[in-house]
């Protein structure tokens, strides 16, 4: 089964794919399309919904989107479903994620409170009006400098208490195992399944 993934970020196909067996990802520009949505929603629910309707109505097959983040308890939920964007001044270039991250830790220095999680929703869009949606979290806490080379964006910067390690000291099965993505594409994984076998 061909899924099309609502993102140009090739990291979250490479994350996606194993955790879901018998789905062939593709991206927007294998359809030869540009996307390129608005995500102006409320919350990770609205904004996955929003990228994954935008890209169906350009390929009229089936879409996943992904709209994830990290949300840091003592900022209120920042950066939240700005995570991607956090930081960037008004029509200005995206920070990179080390840019991202030393503002994230910068904004914290001295706060003794570091809980903070991270938040993945995905929204599976069959035609325009039968859609899945499945969102998870992973718990951790905010670490006051980065560890570790594995992962992107957030990963080197919130540790996993249980594991004693950061997101980004962990392997690719770890995090699978572990993560907010890995938790919400397993539930979506199971769901394919069930669609696959009996569409």
């Amino acid at each position: 089964m061909i899924v099309y993934l609502a993102t140009n970020n090739p990291h979250k196909v490479e994350e996606l794919s194993p955790l879901l067996p018998g789905v062939e990802l593709a991206l927007p520009r294998d359809a030869d399309v540009d996307f390129d949505p608005v995500e102006d929603g409320a919350d990770f629910l609205a904004n996955s919904l929003i990228k994954a309707r935008a890209l169906y109505a350009l390929v009229h097959a089936p879409v996943l989107a992904d709209d994830s983040g990290l949300c840091v308890d003592a900022l209120g939920g920042e950066p939240g479903i700005r995570s991607a964007r956090y930081g960037q001044v008004e029509g200005g270039p995206k920070l990179d994620a080390a840019d991202r991250n030393r503002l994230l830790l910068e904004r914290m220095r001295g706060e003794a409170k570091r809980s903070c999680r991270f938040v993945c929703c995905l929204s599976l869009v069959l035609f325009d009006d039968r859609f899945f949606v499945a969102q998870e979290t992973c718990e951790g806490v905010l670490l006051d400098s980065p560890r570790g080379s594995g992962g992107f964006g957030y990963d080197p910067v919130v540790l996993l208490p249980e594991l004693g390690r950061s997101v980004a000291e962990l392997s690719m099965e770890e995090k699978a195992a572990v993560s907010h993505r890995g938790r919400a594409a397993g539930r979506m994984a199971a769901l394919l399944a069930d669609l696959i076998a009996a569409p």
